[in-house]
């Protein structure tokens, strides 16, 4: 195998594949292709990964960022189509000789940067129930986010090799109408700080939210009524000058401070002449008043 650089060439000896088997799916991978060393781990990342897309084999799922077709080969089982986009010509080579061999049909391998084709895909009329997406450390372009989001598939499986780009990205999809339910990290890297996330995000649906919209001018409530009740005032009062004011004490007052009151209310009576109201009285309720900024 000979490889050129800008001012030399260097040659390797060897197999210009290499053939390991995960997931009960064997794979052929070139040198270059996208590959995780720690394969235990690996296997249980990518369960997690298919079992968090809840698949009953009518689903289309995009798998994006999609490597040597690993994760496309195992969703696959479930789903009932599969489309798996790839940037690296070899991995997306090694993903379709793969999946012919082991007689997977309902998988395609689409070349190219997944914020590009996914859209175009989008846009020609593709639309998936699941979405999985595992890009390299630097995230999912907005692009791509965006194009998600717009065409709202049930649940995101998101596979991420750094958390600081997966909160990023997360919280793109959070304001565009969808929630994280769970995060697994997995300790790929024993003795390094990095870890693998595998987090699934929901879309949000009409009933996990409500709408609620009062007219004041309806329920006849003004602003000032609506910060203390003639119950607190009276507290209030007896609480800190150890006497009592009437309901009709505080109506008075209120009235005199342009308080609008309610019809009904315990306002003075125009056809009966009420006692006016004590000052010391009407000084504490209107201290009362102060203190619920009601004036």
């Amino acid at each position: 195998m000979e490889y050129s650089g800008s001012s030399s060439k260097f040659y390797a000896t060897g197999e210009e594949y290499f053939e390991d088997t995960l997931l009960e799916t064997k794979l052929k991978m070139s040198p270059d292709s996208f590959f995780q060393v720690n394969k235990y781990l690996t296997e249980q990342l990518y369960n997690k990964a298919v079992k968090l897309c809840h698949l009953t084999g009518k689903e289309t799922v995009f798998d994006l960022y999609c490597g040597a077709g690993t994760i496309t080969a195992a969703l696959s089982k479930g789903a009932e189509k599969v489309i798996g986009v790839e940037i690296v010509p070899s991995a997306v080579r090694s993903a379709k000789y793969s999946l012919e061999r082991a007689g997977i049909t309902n998988a395609e391998i689409y070349e190219g940067a997944s914020e590009v084709v996914a859209p175009k895909l989008i846009e020609e009329g593709e639309k998936a129930d699941v979405v999985v997406v595992d890009p390299p450390r630097k995230g999912c372009g907005e692009e791509l986010l965006s194009a998600i989001a717009e065409m709202k598939p049930e649940r995101i499986v998101y596979v991420s090799c750094d958390v600081a780009t997966l909160a990023r990205d997360a919280k793109y999809l959070s304001e565009h109408g969808y929630k994280v339910e769970k995060a697994y990290p997995f300790d790929m890297f024993p003795f390094t700080h990095h870890v693998e996330t595998v987090a699934l995000l929901t879309k949000l649906k009409e009933s996990d939210s409500i709408t609620v919209e009062l007219n004041l001018d309806e329920l006849e409530v003004t602003a000032p009524e609506m910060k203390a009740t003639y119950g607190q005032i009276k507290e209030y009062v007896l609480n800190k000058y150890d006497f009592k004011v009437s309901s009709l004490n505080i109506a008075q007052v209120k009235q005199e401070c342009g308080i609008i009151e309610r019809e009904n209310y315990n306002k003075p009576s125009d056809d009966y002449k009420q006692p006016n109201c004590p000052k010391h009285k009407a000084d504490a309720i209107k201290e009362a008043l102060e203190h619920f900024r009601m004036i």
